[in-house]
């Protein structure tokens, strides 16, 4: 059984969060919250802070969402991008913090090693990935990189699992012919 969250039509929740429906955001939010926050707690590599991000990230969405234009892509394309600058916006704010209290060092090399942790298991991926068609790069990351079933997918993206199913095995056969041919 589906719940209200994810049987409400994307133009509709637009509509509902355009007219300042609170419903509609608690909607939003239990729709999307999960995914926005495993986007941002890479980004900002904290769950503590990655709960705050994601915070700030949804009173932004509320705010702007006159911005969101539906001919630009989905709903939560949009938010994903909103979700992703503002942890790096947090990442910057407090770089800048640590430079102003610690003006003798230089935090541009102490920077790259605090916020880098290095996925030995995914090295190589991100030229194959950009390979792919951006909605099935989504997927991937979604399905293989966040840790969501594909039903999460399916819910998170609006679609068929069916589709999503079929995405998946086309993006997968897609990357193990690009890993098998020679490199050039």
């Amino acid at each position: 059984m589906r719940s209200l969250a994810t049987s409400i039509p994307e133009p509709e929740l637009v509509a509902l969060l355009k007219r300042r429906d609170k419903s509609g955001f608690a909607l939003l939010y239990k729709r999307y919250a999960a995914n926005l926050y495993g986007v941002v707690c890479r980004v900002v590599q904290s769950p503590e802070a990655a709960q705050d991000v994601l915070q700030d990230a949804f009173v932004k969405i509320w705010a702007n969402i006159d911005g969101y234009d539906p001919a630009k892509g989905s709903l939560f394309t949009w938010m994903l991008n909103v979700a992703r600058h503002t942890a790096i916006d947090y990442l910057r704010t407090r770089k800048r913090e640590l430079a102003r209290r610690h003006p003798d060092h230089d935090l541009s090399t102490v920077d790259r090693y605090v916020y880098y942790e290095p996925a030995t298991d995914t090295i190589g991926l991100e030229p194959l990935l950009a390979s792919l068609p951006f909605q099935s790069q989504l997927l991937i990351d979604h399905f293989y990189f966040m840790g969501c079933t594909q039903e999460q997918v399916a819910q998170t993206f609006g679609m068929p699992l069916g589709t999503v199913k079929t995405r998946l095995r086309a993006a997968i056969r897609h990357l193990r012919t690009a890993v098998a041919e020679p490199a050039r």
